[in-house]
Formats: C-alpha cells, structure tokens, sequence
C-alpha cells in the first residue's frame, strides 16, 4: 500500500494535519495523482543536489503533461484547469530553483511519515499535544476576527473622516462668501440668520473633530491591546513551534496567517496615520478656541508611529533556520567553509517595500560565546528582500551561499578544546535591515536560534543532541551560555522527541514498548518515568555502564544504520529493534520452533541481530542470537537476503535455516519477500555465464551451533555459493538433498 494510500485512511483529526502543510507550494491534487511516481523518486537526495532537482522537476511537468492528456480525453473540465494552474506554477516558480521543489516534496513526504507514525501511536506525547491546543486554536481565530474588525473600523472612519472634510469645505465656503460681503450687507437680518446657521455648523464640526478624534483614539487603543496581547503571545507561539519542528517534530504552520494579521494592522495603521495628517491639513485651513485637533493630535500620532515601529519590529522573523543542505533534517549545526542557506521574511507585506529592503548577515553580532573561536561569515551576506523568490509571493530574502569561517585566534593558532566543549558552543547568526516608509525610518534586527559550529563530521552527532537539548528545554532564543548549566529534561518529553527522530529521519516513530525500553537504558530501572528528570551528562556524556559510548552515540548509530541500510524493513514495522535480551526470551519462550525477531545491538554501535528460539529433543526451550551485523558486513549484502539465506550447521553437519517465523507468527517470506534482492529461482543458470568469463557468486551466511552450548554463537565467515549452481541445485534436487550437498 502507498503511503498516500495510508494517509487517506487516517482519522480526520490527522487528515486536517495533513491539509494544513499542503498548498499552492505543492498541491494535493499532484500528491493525488502522481502518489506512487512521487514516493518512487529520491526528493531528499535531489534537494541537495540541483542536478538532480533540476531531472526530476523536468519528470514532474512530463507526469503532469500526461495526467493532462488524460483527464483531457476525459472531458474533465475541473480538473484540465487545475492541472494546467499547476503546470505554470512548476515552470514559473521552480525552474530557477529546482531543489526549493525538492525541499518542498522531500519536507510533504517526511511530514506524512510523521503523521502516520503519530497516528499509530496509543497516546499522544506532551509536546505535541501542547501545540496543538484548543485553547490556542481558539485565539488564532480571535485574532483574525479582531484584525479584520480592526481593518473595517479603519475603514469607517475614513468616511467620517471625508464627511468631516465635506462639511469643513461648505463651511470655508459659506464663511468666505459672508466675509466678501461689504460692511452694511453684513447687519441683514438675512445676514445674521446665516451667521447663526454657521455658528451651528462650527459647532457640528467641532463634534465631528472630537467624534473622529476618538474613533481614531479607539482604534489606535484597539490595536494596541491586540499587538500587547495576543498577537505577542501568536508570534512566540510560531517561534515555539518552529523551535520544536526543528528538532523533528510536527511542521509547522502558521505564518501565512500571521502574516496576513501583521499586513492588515499595518495597513490600518498606516491609513489612520494619513487620517490625522488629513485632519492636520484641515486644521491648517480652520481652527477655534477649543479645537480639539492641536491638543489630540500629537499624542495620536505618536502612539501610531510607536505602535509601527513594534509592529515591524516583531515582523522581522526567521522563517527557515540555519541549515546545511547535505544534512537538511540536521539544521543549526554548520560546518566550517561549507555552504547554508537560511530564510528570512517580513511579515509585512507591502508593495512598496519590494526590492527596498537590503538585508545584513552576520555572525555573533554583540555577544560573547562561551569560547575562544569566532567566526566570519563569506559568501553574499547582503541582499534584498522582494515577493518573487517565495512560491508564496511573501516578502523574504533566502541566503543560499554563506559560509562560516572560524578566524585564528590572538596566539595565531585556533581554538583548542575538547570534543564535547565544541559541540556545546552555542554562536548566533544575525540579521539586520532599515525599512524606509512614509516619513519613517526603522531599523530592523533579528537573530537565528543558537547554532552549533564543528569543524569535522564527527562532531555532528554531539552538535546535533546539543541543538535537540536547547531546543526541548528552553523557548529562549538566545541565551548562548546554556550549556554553562544544562537544565534537566523531562525524560516523558525527551522520549518523545527522541521517537520524532525516527519518524523525521527514517520514516517510523517509536511505539511506546520501544520507548519503554530506551527510558530502562537511560534510568538503569524499570519505574515510571513521566516525571523523571534526565540530566545533560546523562544523556550525552556519560558512558552506557560498561560500555565506550554515550547513549546518544548508540542511539545515532542505529539511525544511521537505518538510514542507510534497513530503510525499507523499519519502515514496514518488521523491526522490533529496542528490546532487552531479557524481554526477547520472555516475548520468543512460548513461541513456535523457528520464531525470530530483530533487535538493535546494545553492546555494539550500529548493529542488529536477530534471536529465535529452539526445542532441544528433552523438550527444553533455547535460543540462538546471531552477531550483530554491522554497516560493513550489510553494505555486502542485504539484511532482507540474509534472513532468507541463513543458515546454521548442527552437529550432524546439515545446513538448514532455521528462521521460520517473525514474531508473533509472520511467515518470514511473507514479511521480507518483497525486500529479496532476487529470488532463487530467479538466478543464473551456468550457461548464462558470468562477467569476463566468470561465473558469478553468492554469500551466504552460515553458523555453527552445537547441540550442548546453550550460548547464542557468532556466524561463520560467509560462504560463497554461485547463484547459478544453487539455481541448478532447486531444480534437480529435494531441498534436504540441496542442505546435504551443501553440507
């Protein structure tokens, strides 16, 4: 089943997750139609390699072309303009940059991944349930509903405002035709009936200046209690999650909407701005004892030009952290002299501002790091803001060519210190721009969250568990001396962003029995663990008892063996992975003869073996574990090909397999048949011939077990067995006879 299709059994809950992160970036009528050519391709691969980006954008518009050619034969109106929509928007968008499609895709799938891992999940974890509060929800629709109550009190007064202007001008008019009268025209009866209807008129006027005067007031108080409140507490919410998908949790969303706010505001106040520079021109043209422009005025419009100078201010956002695009699920950890890019956006969007705004990149701007080392940054480290780079047509600036240089220091050497002293050094990434509008100038200053410098690829894992650590404990976006004093974790917590590892970066959270067992790894007891304290050190510094390595080392060394060599298999379940020997022979004791599962090493980084459990002729239950095979010995061969192929030799010297079962009661063919590189019977015969005259091989891996070890015994060396005799093998012979010739 694709995963498309899995998504599309979701419970509604987590289908509105996934309509929140699919838009006119990547619509879901092309995540529809092209499911499985999408899921087939390499996004995450491409986005790191514009090559590549730039062949799979080109597959993209042809798949498109032909679902078009399609629905055309079909008649399918709808759909025919939908897809011609999205036709232009691939060429237009992405052709001068095929990996932002990459990002794009490569970050929809990853989100899926993690939305169905959460849906298997029996409970939701405490962090994401916190993001996706009710009570928070319910603000955001407050805020948009005042915003836009805002906008149209705005509105309304600019008509009260023009109605002002209106009756000021038939005033002038009338005042000015009584005052050319001559002297004696001016005692009339007639005369002196319209000086009264004037002086009514002033007096209407003077009500309609204060009237204007506090709508304007209420509207500025309005405003200003909205910005106070709840847009603050809006834009922290946004920082917080974005703080949390950094480190692999849900994407998040959000800041189309907070940008539309921002506008409207800024709008509103701009248009109340010009609402009191009219009245300053009608009070230039008539004032009078007790005119309340010349007192109100002023303080109006200092509170409106403060209120801009905060609005824009708290704009000026971070809308794509700092990341190397060789490591996009790794972002805040740079590399020296190697390339990120970062993103900024102003979430005020005005036409006048495109192009305008020249942004500054620099690194530790006015702070002191907890270290010796600084840095430069090269590359473009200027550039202009405009609204035709983003798909989403928003005001930012994407810095794709920087590069941290660390400088030397005053001794003429670099700075010299241990491993997890780097990769503890928290530095800041700083942006800073003037906007120029409308009579104001304001300079704008914003920061990236902390980043960890290294030097060499072996430091990334450290680096990578000290921006997960930040980033849990603290919504504090900038305080580069945390790790002077670590905070402790809440290990509930913890464990959950530890399964959003698994999910974000090899597809499969981590159920709660997994969980279970990494909180007894960390706790060395099994308790219950939701309010338990986890310290730094415990987490990344401190050996595993009786082991060379951190847990964070053993953990990272199991993601990468994952990544790169299992993929398929964990994603499809297949791998218990984290359970203690003592709870395998506890899940394996009662099961058939031949029942296996694949567990996670705890002894070595980066290993995984298999268990299965046996019936001795007394009757007696034993079980066997292979060693674990490392990347090495998988890079050799697939770890789907060696459950198929394993074989042990007993001591009456007959070779057999003696995994039958995947616990509980799977039938082995039927769990990893799929993920077999070839079936046996699919292999070359002799006469095929090998390459140069060769024929060609196959490993097949064998242990030796004997009959009164109750030990689990390391493989053998694998044994190589041509396909094509083996192939020959199936055809003529029983498989008994196969094991006793192999024998």
């Amino acid at each position: 089943m694709s995963q498309w299709s899995q998504v599309q059994q979701l419970e509604i809950k987590f289908l509105e997750q996934v309509d929140q992160f699919y838009d006119d970036n990547f619509p879901m009528e092309i995540r529809h139609l092209l499911a499985q050519w999408i899921e087939s391709q390499d996004w995450e691969a491409a986005a790191n390699n514009e090559a590549m980006a730039m062949i799979l954008l080109q597959n993209l518009i042809i798949q498109v072309d032909e679902q078009l050619d399609r629905v055309s034969q079909e008649k399918n109106l709808l759909l025919i303009h939908n897809l011609k929509r999205v036709r232009k928007l691939l060429q237009g968008k992405y052709h001068g940059n095929p990996m932002h499609i990459a990002v794009i895709i490569s970050n929809c799938l990853r989100e899926e991944r993690r939305i169905l891992a959460a849906a298997s999940m029996p409970v939701q974890g405490p962090l994401e349930k916190s993001l996706q509060n009710s009570v928070v929800s319910e603000r955001q629709r407050n805020v948009e509903h005042k915003v836009s109550a805002i906008k149209n009190s705005a509105q309304m007064t600019d008509q009260d405002v023009k109605y002002l202007e209106d009756l000021q001008e038939e005033f002038d008019f009338r005042y000015k035709t009584i005052q050319s009268l001559e002297q004696n025209d001016k005692n009339s009866a007639l005369i002196k009936q319209e000086m009264l209807a004037l002086q009514a008129m002033l007096n209407t006027l003077d009500y309609k200046r204060k009237e204007v005067l506090s709508k304007i007031g209420r509207v500025i108080h309005e405003i200003d209690v909205l910005m106070s409140n709840m847009l603050t507490e809006e834009l922290l919410d946004w920082k917080r999650r974005q703080q949390i998908a950094c480190i692999g949790g849900p994407l998040h969303g959000g800041l189309d909407q907070l940008q539309n706010c921002f506008t409207l505001l800024a709008e509103s106040l701009f248009q109340v701005r010009r609402q009191l520079e009219k009245l300053d021109e009608l009070l230039t043209r008539l004032t009078y004892d007790g005119d309340p422009i010349p007192v109100q005025r002023p303080q109006l419009l200092e509170k409106v030009n403060f209120l801009l100078y905060n609005l824009f201010r708290n704009s000026f956002v971070v809308e794509r952290q700092p990341c190397m695009p060789t490591h996009p699920q790794r972002p805040m950890v740079l590399k020296t002299l190697i390339q990120f890019t970062v993103k900024l956006r102003l979430l005020i969007k005005l036409p006048e501002l495109n192009y305008q705004i020249r942004v500054k990149a620099t690194i530790d701007k006015n702070v002191s790091t907890v270290s010796n080392r600084r840095f430069v940054l090269c590359g473009t480290h200027v550039k202009a803001m405009n609204m035709d780079e983003s798909a989403n047509g928003s005001l930012s600036v994407e810095f794709r060519h920087l590069q941290p240089k660390e400088m030397k220091t005053s001794a003429g050497s670099k700075g010299n210190e241990g491993p997890h002293m780097v990769t503890e050094e928290l530095h800041s990434i700083s942006f800073e721009t003037q906007v120029c509008l409308y009579g104001l100038t304001i300079n704008l200053e914003t920061s990236s969250l902390p980043v960890v410098m290294i030097s060499n690829v072996s430091q990334l894992p450290n680096a990578w568990a000290s921006i997960i650590w930040y980033n849990l404990s603290t919504n504090d976006p900038q305080n580069l001396s945390f790790f002077n004093n670590p905070p402790a974790a809440t290990l509930s917590q913890l464990l959950e962003v530890l399964s959003w590892q698994f999910s974000s970066y090899v597809g499969r959270g981590l159920n709660s029995e997994q969980l279970n067992m990494l909180a007894e790894k960390l706790m060395g007891q099994q308790v219950s663990y939701n309010d338990y304290q986890l310290s730094w050190a415990k987490f990344c510094k401190e050996h595993l008892p009786g082991k060379s390595f951190t847990f964070w080392i053993w953990l990272e060394a199991i993601l990468d063996l994952i990544k790169k060599h299992i993929l398929p298999l964990w994603i499809d379940g297949y791998i218990m992975g984290f359970v203690s020997k003592e709870k395998e022979r506890i899940l394996l004791k009662d099961k058939t003869p031949g029942t296996f599962l694949l567990r996670f090493s705890e002894s070595n980084l980066g290993g995984i073996t298999f268990t299965w459990v046996d019936q001795l002729e007394n009757g007696d239950v034993t079980f066997h574990s292979v060693e674990p095979y490392n990347k090495g010995r998988l890079s050799a061969l697939p770890f789907a090909d060696i459950l198929r192929d394993y074989k042990v030799i007993m001591a009456d010297n007959v070779p057999e397999n003696p995994l039958k079962y995947l616990y509980p009661d799977i039938p082995k063919d039927k769990a990893f048949g799929k993920h077999y590189s070839c079936q046996p019977n699919e292999v070359s015969k002799p006469s095929d011939g090998g390459g140069k005259g060769y024929v060609p091989s196959v490993f097949i891996p064998v242990s030796k077990i004997f009959n009164d070890s109750t030990e689990p015994h390391s493989p053998s060396d694998l044994l190589p067995m041509s396909p094509s005799v083996y192939a020959v093998l199936r055809e003529h012979l029983s498989p008994t006879a196969i094991e006793t010739a192999v024998s």
